[in-house]
């Protein structure tokens, strides 16, 4: 299961996104300080989220079997494409990289056009590293399937890290310490963090919305990384640009 977004640089501590420096997935960011009340830290490693600043997500057992051919594979993705992620507070529109991940964006696609991803929150959130979401258990009655940051779709989907820089408002997926790990948990970087280049997947960037992104990593939050008030994406849309 994916807690957090940890790189392999530090350790990883699962993502329920809950991590350490990394992304965990899905993703498991490390952080490698918190501050409670509006919880800055600063970013070790990337778990499944990332590590501790992000958490790693705890991947359920059935996500590591292998499928012959995944349920994303005949998923259409063209260049035009605009993610629109609408939240509680603001809309933020990315665009993918067909050349450096194109089975991630096939797989994002799919699931946001299946609703997947409408209802879900950000349960994790790092001021100065990034924020997480895209569990399913964060959905209301989802915990019933595990804490947040160990959800995701019962597959995964193989690595494609490439050279991508892990800068402010790049997508990239959380996971766990397998490399092939990541399932639908995903993080938006809020800062350069470079200790996720090359050991994340880098899959798409923010082409408006950063003043969105920038109000939701500066909400308070909890111990655990956890928004006090949540941040809901109410809804995943792919439109054509």
């Amino acid at each position: 299961m994916i807690t957090r977004i940890l790189p392999l640089i530090l350790g990883i501590s699962m993502l329920g996104f809950g991590c350490d420096s990394k992304p965990a997935e899905t993703a498991t960011l490390d952080s490698s300080t918190t501050t409670s009340g509006s919880s800055s830290t600063t970013p070790s490693t990337p778990a499944e989220t990332p590590a501790e600043p992000a958490k790693t997500e705890s991947t359920p057992a059935d996500q590591s079997k292998s499928v012959d051919k995944p349920p994303y594979a005949d998923t259409v993705v063209s260049a035009s494409d605009v993610v629109v992620i609408e939240t509680s507070m603001g809309t933020m529109k990315a665009k993918f990289f067909l050349d450096k991940a194109p089975n991630h964006a096939k797989n994002f696609v799919y699931l946001a056009k299946k609703g997947y991803y409408d209802g879900t929150r950000f349960h994790r959130i790092i001021k100065g590293f990034m924020i997480q979401g895209g569990d399913p258990n964060t959905k209301p009655g989802g915990e019933k399937n595990g804490p947040p940051g160990t959800g995701g779709p019962g597959y995964n989907v193989k690595n494609e890290f490439n050279d991508t820089p892990h800068v402010g408002g790049i997508l990239s997926m959380a996971r766990s310490q397998d490399p092939d790990s990541a399932g639908s948990q995903f993080f938006v970087v809020h800062k350069t963090a470079p200790h996720l280049d090359g050991q994340y997947t880098a899959f798409g960037k923010l082409i408006s919305g950063m003043d969105v992104l920038e109000k939701i990593a500066n909400v308070k939050t909890q111990p655990g990384d956890a928004p006090v008030e949540p941040v809901i994406l109410k809804s995943v849309k792919i439109v054509k640009g």
